[in-house]
């Protein structure tokens, strides 16, 4: 089943379907229905992209209204890295690239425009995450540190995979397939050939492999592209300067 998309206040995001305890809250937004001018418009949720700052506050507040959030997102510095952030421990703008918490009403968040946002619960909804996994982050192991984080074997978590590049855009060299294949053969599957030395590669695929290697099997989402969905979706490898989405996940109160 497809996610849903939302609208409240004139924010559009979408809502995963997965089966996630009814205490786990979690959205993906869309890039309309903020302030930010062209090449951010309009709901550009990132102050690190060149945006006005005082759009990108006026965006924060818009969603945090129209999705009732029951507070501001913790928001990360990310770095393409592998280091995973307690929320309720961290100051804002900490770097990290994966952000976790067992209290309620905090809220994880990553921001992505084709990187591939991860959420992360355990079946009884006592601990959330959000991972920012673009393909560097994926290789480093990024998933495998943020499900080290939670403590919870991996049968007993359940991810999201929220939207990112499709593999019928997202074109990379050869060294790329490389990190991953040597790692993993079975990587392999996630390449197909493209021009020259190049080649095509599946994020959602990658992803769905580092978690069955985790124990995580129960993986939901992976059907939106980023970069041909024009519409809806930032995209960094289309359109260079541009926005940023945010993927959140919490625990109600």
């Amino acid at each position: 089943m497809p996610d849903k998309v939302e609208t409240q206040r004139g924010i559009e995001w979408l809502v995963p379907r997965w089966p996630a305890p009814d205490s786990i809250r979690a959205l993906s937004t869309l890039r309309n229905g903020g302030v930010s001018r062209a090449p951010y418009a309009t709901l550009n949720l990132a102050g690190h992209v060149g945006d006005d700052p005082q759009a990108v506050r006026e965006n924060r507040e818009r969603l945090r209204g129209g999705a009732v959030l029951p507070a501001m997102p913790c928001w990360l510095t990310q770095v393409h890295g592998t280091s995973v952030a307690e929320v309720d421990r961290m100051v804002d703008g900490a770097e990290a690239d994966a952000a976790w918490t067992a209290s309620t009403g905090v809220i994880c968040a990553v921001l992505t425009a084709d990187c591939l946002p991860v959420l992360l619960c355990d079946v009884e909804g006592t601990r959330v995450a959000a991972v920012h996994a673009g393909w560097r982050g994926l290789a480093a192991g990024v998933i495998e540190a943020a499900v080290a984080a939670l403590r919870v074997p991996g049968r007993r978590l359940l991810a999201w995979l929220g939207p990112a590049i499709g593999p019928a855009a997202f074109e990379v060299g050869s060294e790329v397939r490389e990190q991953f294949v040597s790692a993993d053969v079975a990587a392999a599957d996630a390449f197909r050939p493209s021009r020259d030395d190049r080649c095509y590669a599946d994020l959602y695929a990658l992803a769905r492999l580092r978690l069955a290697a985790c124990g995580v099997v129960a993986v939901s989402g992976g059907e939106w592209c980023t970069y041909r969905e024009s519409e809806r979706f930032f995209s960094y490898r289309r359109d260079g300067q541009t926005g940023r989405m945010a993927t959140l996940i919490w625990r109600d109160a």
